[in-house]
């Protein structure tokens, strides 16, 4: 049975109840799924839990839920780049749970492996670790953290097929792969829908058993976080650097 879905938007909005936990891809803006974010912006339900390792940045990627006061806790990384994200943790509108960014990945990567809790020395001695078990492995100190699953997980990838089979195109897979399997429900809009067959199997990061349902995203033009250029060569043409790039 295809996967497809004509309106993903309106069968996540039908999908969301206020209070439900989100796994959502991306990385600053890069990979994120805009389609569906906002489309539960659009669907106007509150009181979220969303697991990501950054919230965008003000007005753009999850920055639009913020903005909306939909989300009233965050389980993230970095958030360097959203000043209401700063704003409402300091006024006490939004709880806020840190994590180093390699124990947020692994603690993903475990909810959808059925893993529930490993160890870990990182964040040991820290208030990382403060009220979570510890144990001695080998002579050294380990904090306990838990696995990851959401309620339902949103993902951005490069090429899709009609069983959900997933592929991400370089650096903007970043989160995506992990958050796919983490969701007890996965959406994920692509941005070349093929049919099954045409992708290769040793090229399939996302197999389609962790996809539910996936749509056509919709081409809406990708922000950039921080542009960094390098200044043009003085006395060189734009037809110079061309050849040079």
């Amino acid at each position: 049975m295809s996967k497809v879905r004509d309106n993903a938007a309106e069968l996540l909005a039908e999908s969301l109840r206020n209070g439900m936990t989100l796994a959502v891809g991306g990385f600053g803006l890069s990979g994120i799924p805009r389609d569906l974010i906002e489309a539960v912006r659009d669907s106007g339900v509150t009181d979220l839990t969303v697991v990501s390792n950054n919230m965008g940045v003000d007005g753009k990627g999850l920055g639009v839920l913020l903005e909306n006061r939909q989300v009233r806790k965050v389980l993230a990384s970095y958030v360097g780049e959203n000043r209401l994200f700063a704003q409402q943790y300091l006024d006490g509108v939004l709880e806020v749970e840190f994590n180093p960014q390699g124990t947020l990945a692994e603690r993903l990567r475990a909810g959808g492996a059925g893993i529930p809790a490993f160890y870990t020395r990182t964040g040991v001695g820290t208030l990382v670790a403060e009220g979570k078990p510890h144990a001695e492995f080998d002579g050294e100190t380990y904090v306990q953290e838990r696995g990851i699953v959401a309620d339902i997980a949103l993902v951005h990838a490069h090429t899709g097929d009609s069983d959900g089979n997933l592929v991400y195109r370089y650096t903007a897979r970043n989160f995506n792969s992990i958050v796919a399997t983490a969701g007890k429900v996965t959406f994920a809009e692509v941005e070349h829908l093929v049919e099954v067959g045409q992708i290769h199997p040793d090229h399939v990061v996302t197999p389609g058993v962790y996809v539910q349902h996936v749509a056509q995203y919709s081409g809406a033009p990708k922000d950039i976080e921080q542009r960094t250029v390098r200044p043009r060569p003085a006395g060189r043409t734009d037809q110079q650097n061309g050849d040079q790039a």
